[in-house]
């Protein structure tokens, strides 16, 4: 991750309906964070609180850009990242409730929500082009969550509510997707995921909300199928919805929103899982709203939004994956959604 820039900052939306805005806090060495600035988007978001998505704001691998959809006006906005703050690019039509984006070397993919649907794009220093013949309608009946590249940029990975499971499309070179192939999930209701380097695939499952059922499953990709490893292992608690993975690949973590703990999972060479800690951390414990989380490119630093308690939490990331709370710092609304560390 050499490349990337060099920008200390965390970065949130507020998913306000009169005017989306970014709220970017800048992080000192020490992981701390200081106050923020806000600056608008030129999209609307949706209002509500919650805000289903998982990766509504994203960094670009070379940390240059970055994307926010803005799920009330449909469309996604691009800004440039320097030291200065962020610059507004442009402001790009999508489709109907952007929620999630995906990047990969400049290739850009968007799910929309409304009508459940993919369209790509290619980033340049002036925004995003379309690229041509590249929109794919989901199925009648999809709920998606989460698109995201594997590692090698070579398929495009849906998680899908609706029908519990995973959809995996072929990336062609010219940046335009194969015929999908449908792959039923482990557990119920799929929802946020993160790759290994390696190309392991950890996907939580929120069991449909049920009360002490949350859940993780791993994957194994590779140019023929997705074959689970893991399947459904439970961690005792509610309503996990995010995952990121260290930079060593050594563990997975995820954000509990019902009950506000990460749980920290153990991630074996073969692509196994186990439960290293049901409660690495907490935000607010017992209370709702934990959501967006992301770790710092150097792997040091993870944090996560706490919607209801208008927060974000940080942590400092040590041996065997604990995580040291750093404190929580205020300046985001009750409909906060997204986060990206950069």
């Amino acid at each position: 991750m050499s490349d990337r820039s060099s920008v200390a900052a965390v970065y949130v939306q507020t998913n306000e309906p009169d005017s989306n805005r970014v709220v970017a806090f800048r992080r000192a060495t020490d992981g701390t964070l200081e106050e923020p600035v806000a600056y608008p988007a030129g999209g609307a978001g949706d209002g509500v609180p919650h805000l289903t998505s998982q990766g509504s704001v994203i960094l670009t691998g070379d940390g240059r850009h970055l994307l926010v959809a803005n799920a009330g006006s449909g469309d996604v906005t691009v800004f440039a990242v320097s030291e200065q703050g962020l610059e507004l690019v442009q402001t790009v039509a999508t489709g109907p409730a952007p929620k999630s984006i995906a990047e990969y070397h400049g290739l850009v993919y968007v799910l929309n929500t409304g009508a459940p649907s993919l369209v790509g794009f290619r980033l340049g220093e002036r925004g995003l082009d379309a690229v041509p013949g590249s929109e794919r309608a989901l199925s009648a009946d999809a709920d998606p969550a989460q698109v995201g590249f594997s590692p090698d940029g070579s398929k495009l990975v849906v998680t899908d509510r609706g029908t519990d499971s995973l959809v995996v499309y072929p990336v062609a070179a010219d940046g335009l997707l194969g015929e999908p192939t449908q792959y039923p999930s482990a557990g119920p209701t799929p929802y946020g995921f993160a790759f290994t380097n390696g190309g392991t695939l950890i996907v939580t499952e929120a069991f449909g909300a049920q009360t002490g059922k949350a859940a993780a499953s791993s994957y194994m990709l590779d140019d023929e199928s997705v074959s689970p490893v893991t399947r459904s292992l439970g961690n005792g608690r509610s309503e996990i919805c995010w995952a990121v993975v260290s930079q060593d690949d050594r563990y997975a973590f995820t954000t509990n929103f019902a009950d506000g703990a990460i749980s920290r999972w153990a991630i074996e060479a073969d692509g196994r899982i186990e439960l290293d800690d049901p409660v690495a951390a907490v935000a607010v414990e017992g209370q709702p709203g934990l959501r967006d989380e992301d770790l710092t490119s150097d792997g040091r630093f993870l944090y996560a939004i706490d919607a209801d308690s208008q927060r974000i939490f940080g942590w400092a990331v040590g041996e065997g994956g604990s995580l040291e709370p750093l404190g929580s710092w205020p300046g985001v609304p009750a409909t906060v959604a997204g986060l990206a560390a950069g």
